[in-house]
């Protein structure tokens, strides 16, 4: 997790995550179902205008849903009589006449053992193609006189009287006829053609119920003489949404204060024998609305939204239902059993007479089908539900989900953040299909979506932006010296890192290249610059991991320090281990020069800790972040003293009492050119814990040696250091005390000797 220094920013990202959240609350509160018409309208089209995208999610991710369901064998039970092309070939131009209608009834019913038929066509004008009122105005007129003729006209009434012969067949068999109605604010919508079935409700039927089932202006319905002698009417409207696509159609009209069904629920009906049939209301918890939700049909119900619409259960894409041609009705050429029992819907598939739209499982599908789709959906009660209370389920999945991501996700890294918003719309997805699939429910599911992504993306970018501007400039400042790790730390707060000069309590570091003014001598100047490359860089990325600065480099010399721009409780403990880690990689580097040819390298390091002044530092024409005082020149001298005394690495005693774990060997009491005050300095040995035996014994031997030699007991300090460099390998560092006690034999220092050794050069 990130840690948050500058507390503002982390509120600025919870408040704006808060903003985002709030934003899609209000998306979801406008579309309440229990909001007035009117004023629900006025807030919907106002929604629609900044979120009307959040409606064609919904309606894609609803599409995706119904296509997860698709079934891919047929529905055998409801079979589709098809005015298709082959049909109009053969039988002629769309109407036909109504003795083929009649015929196509009996040979459907007498010869085929169907159920019951629905026509999804309406016969809203008399069939005059037979010549009968021809014959009958001539029977009038010109030949009223002629008894024969009259007697002719006699006989044939019957057989020329096709709607007769229509109407004797619909009576003759149970059939449910179609009606359309007219909803358009234009002129041609208030035609009220034919006969309408019987209503199933009335307004009073509703209980009070907030209906905004649609409200017919007009109608289209069938001649009495069919409509009076079926069992039924149904309505055959179709509801696209706003996208042209049909989703829901609407299972009752409005007109003049009575409801009718449609054409699907009075075949089922039928089909189910049930008497039943009334809406089901609810009360929302506040007491004031109550709402229309389910239709009873016998022991089934059917649910049904605010505007009495159902959400058509498609089974599969066009062809989910067994078709066959009017003509092969007509004609006798139908498979033997194909319609027994069956459920048939009378309808066409050809382009030309305007029945094909698109559906969440393909364009051009056929209306007729969409019937056959929601009387499978009936009699199998897999009718998807989307009662008023989902949105508050909405609302309650964007709370539980959003209010935690908005506050929490400001603190999480970015591979966390990525992590999480994954799992959460995994969540929001997985929830969602288990409704679905399970209870039947539909959860609306884009605003969830697109809340989570939004925050998520709202962060990210945040980051990259806002985060990434304060890191440039971070870098701008700091980039030269400092890690990218540390860069990226400071970038969370980069008011608290400046460039002004300040006293801190610091470690600074020195290596330099011992005799390297010699080995350039030898190399032109691209290899002597590939020599330098490939071992700056490689010491440059340990100062580096180890969370060190770099100060400057001064030909093969870098200066480094610990403690800024970034504060570093541990800056003693990280350069020592810097600074041992350097002299390892050069030793090994070595090798690899040797080995092409090149000469060796060998590198002194010189640490201290103090308190040092840091900052921006130099003149108007070229400034630098860097250190200065009295604790860095001490660092610089305890460098060029290292090959004094045979050692690669010296620190300060300073240093050396801020790494209590780490084992040191003192190597002398001394003052450096320019420093009046003596220093104790240290060669670290290592990690006490990684420490062998024999080392800490020729340590134990060697510091004996050392107090014999501060006490001035030459033969005994003589002795000591003798043995170190018989038993144990060889150090100059033993022959330098050996040597200063051959000196102090002929030169006694005197009682006042303090022991400290004063170096005159630097």
């Amino acid at each position: 997790m990130k840690k948050y220094k500058n507390i503002k920013q982390y509120l600025l990202r919870i408040a704006l995550n808060l903003f985002l959240l709030s934003v899609f609350v209000i998306h979801i509160n406008v579309t309440d179902p229990y909001v007035d018409p009117d004023q629900q309208k006025t807030l919907l089209e106002r929604m629609d205008h900044y979120l009307f995208f959040l409606h064609r999610l919904e309606n894609y991710l609803y599409d995706a849903r119904v296509r997860m369901d698709i079934v891919q064998e047929k529905d055998p039970r409801i079979v589709i009589v098809d005015i298709d092309e082959k049909s109009l070939q053969a039988e002629g131009h769309w109407p036909w006449s109504r003795d083929k209608l009649a015929l196509l009834l009996d040979n459907l019913f007498d010869k085929y053992h169907a159920q019951v038929v629905g026509f999804d066509v309406v016969f809203a004008e008399a069939d005059e193609s037979s010549g009968l009122n021809v014959l009958n105005n001539l029977a009038q007129h010109e030949l009223k006189n002629s008894a024969d003729y009259r007697e002719q006209l006699g006989r044939l009434q019957k057989q020329l009287d096709y709607d007769a012969l229509f109407a004797e067949s619909i009576a003759r068999h149970p059939v449910i006829l179609g009606i359309y109605f007219n909803q358009n604010a234009d002129k041609d919508s208030f035609i009220k053609s034919g006969v309408l079935p019987r209503p199933v409700f009335s307004t009073d039927d509703l209980q009070g119920a907030m209906s905004r089932i649609p409200v017919a202006s007009g109608y289209n319905a069938n001649l009495k003489i069919f409509q009076t002698q079926a069992l039924d009417g149904g309505l055959f409207n179709n509801w696209p949404d706003v996208d042209g696509i049909t989703r829901r159609v609407p299972l009752f009209y409005e007109y003049e204060g009575r409801y009718y069904k449609s054409l699907s629920l009075a075949m089922a009906q039928q089909v189910l024998g049930a008497d039943t049939l009334k809406p089901l209301t609810s009360t929302d918890p506040t007491g004031r609305y109550i709402n229309l939700e389910e239709v009873q049909l016998g022991s089934r119900t059917i649910p049904v939204d605010g505007n009495g619409m159902v959400l058509v259960p498609y089974r599969g894409k066009r062809g989910s239902y067994p078709y066959v041609s009017a003509t092969d009705v007509l004609h006798g050429h139908i498979i033997t059993g194909l319609l027994r029992n069956a459920i048939v819907l009378v309808g066409t598939t050809t382009p030309g007479l305007s029945d094909l739209r698109p559906v969440p499982v393909g364009e051009n599908f056929p209306g007729v089908e969409i019937h056959a789709n929601l009387i499978a959906g009936i009699l199998d009660q897999r009718i998807k539900s989307k009662p008023a209370y989902m949105q508050g389920a909405e609302f309650i999945v964007l709370l539980v989900l959003g209010l935690p991501f908005a506050i929490f996700l400001p603190i999480l890294a970015p591979l966390w953040e990525i992590t999480v918003t994954i799992f959460l719309l995994a969540t929001a997805v997985g929830f969602n299909i288990y409704l679905w699939e399970t209870e039947g429910l539909v959860l609306s599911l884009a605003t969830t979506l697109v809340m989570l992504s939004s925050v998520f993306l709202l962060n990210m970018s945040y980051g990259f932006f806002i985060e990434g501007r304060r890191k440039k400039q971070i870098t701008n400042l700091f980039g030269q010296y400092v890690p990218r790790e540390l860069v990226n730390e400071m970038a969370l707060d980069p008011k608290s890192y400046t460039q002004e000069a300040e006293n801190r309590e610091m470690t600074v570091l020195f290596s330099d290249v011992r005799g390297f003014t010699t080995i350039s001598e030898g190399l032109n100047p691209k290899a002597l610059s590939n020599l330098m490359n490939e071992f700056l860089t490689p010491l440059t990325q340990i100062i580096h991991h180890h969370h060190g600065t770099i100060d400057k480099y001064m030909g093969d010399a870098i200066m480094a320090f610990w403690g800024a721009p970034v504060p570093d409780a541990d800056h003693a403990r990280h350069a020592v281990e810097a600074g041992l880690t350097m002299i390892s990689k050069m030793h090994d580097l070595s090798k690899d020069f040797q080995e092409r040819g090149l000469p060796e390298l060998k590198i002194g390091v010189g640490i201290n800790t103090g308190v040092m002044s840091v900052g921006n530092m130099g003149s108007e024409f070229r400034m630098a972040y860097t250190v200065l005082g009295d604790a860095v020149n001490l660092g610089s001298r305890l460098e060029g003293i290292t090959k004094q005394y045979g050692v690669n690495i010296i620190v300060s005693d300073e240093t050396r009492g801020r790494v209590p774990d780490y084992q040191f060997r003192k190597l002398d009491q001394v003052r450096v050119k320019g420093k009046h005050e003596p220093v104790s300095i240290y060669e670290p040995m290592g990690l006490k814990a990684n420490i062998s035996r024999d080392e800490l014994d020729e340590l134990e031997l060697y510091e004996l040696g050392l107090k014999y030699y501060l006490r001035q007991e030459w033969d005994a300090a003589e002795a000591a250091f003798q043995g170190l460099q018989t038993q144990y390998a060889p150090r100059k560092l033993y022959q330098i005390y050996l040597e200063r006690l051959y000196y102090f034999r002929t030169n006694p220092p005197g009682e006042t000797w303090d022991g400290i050794f004063t170096f005159t050069t630097k």
